[in-house]
């Protein structure tokens, strides 16, 4: 069921910011952090970590979101940390279900290694055939539900 964040996401990746970018900054309200720096801090995510088809954007920007709402800062307790690593494991699951996958290259159908460092043009075309934005609203939408936001 598609929310104002996964409806957010959708309008940013359409106007031209990477995956990472478009979940995460759909969250500013959320996460107390303004659009700029939003901007810049999941700008590296996109395409798989700077395109090189790891693990998927949207699905980082979810881990980077849930990290600020709920993230550990004591680094000796690892019963805290524990924790936090089962909500991020629980996330990753969560978006399993739906595509089987979190790594970018297995998402897209693409070969091994890294990809040209130059994204690809964003025409009409290349939405028709790209399913990032699907990737990008469910994200925002497993994240919205876990922090029980809609």
């Amino acid at each position: 069921m598609e929310n104002e964040y996964s409806k957010k996401a959708r309008e940013f990746f359409r106007s031209g910011y990477n995956c990472a970018q478009s979940v995460f900054c759909a969250f500013c309200d959320e996460t107390g952090m303004d659009f700029e720096t939003a901007l810049k801090l999941s700008s590296s995510f996109g395409g798989g970590m700077g395109r090189l088809r790891e693990v998927c954007g949207a699905v980082s920007a979810m881990f980077m979101i849930a990290g600020i709402k709920c993230g550990y800062t004591e680094p000796d307790n690892d019963i805290i940390k524990g924790e936090h690593y089962a909500r991020i494991q629980t996330l990753a699951e969560e978006f399993k279900k739906k595509h089987k996958t979190i790594i970018c290259r297995e998402l897209l159908g693409l070969p091994q290694g890294a990809d040209s460092p130059v994204p690809s043009k964003r025409t009409e075309e290349y939405y028709k055939v790209r399913p990032c934005e699907q990737f990008i609203a469910d994200a925002a939408e497993i994240i919205a539900e876990f922090l029980n936001i809609h």
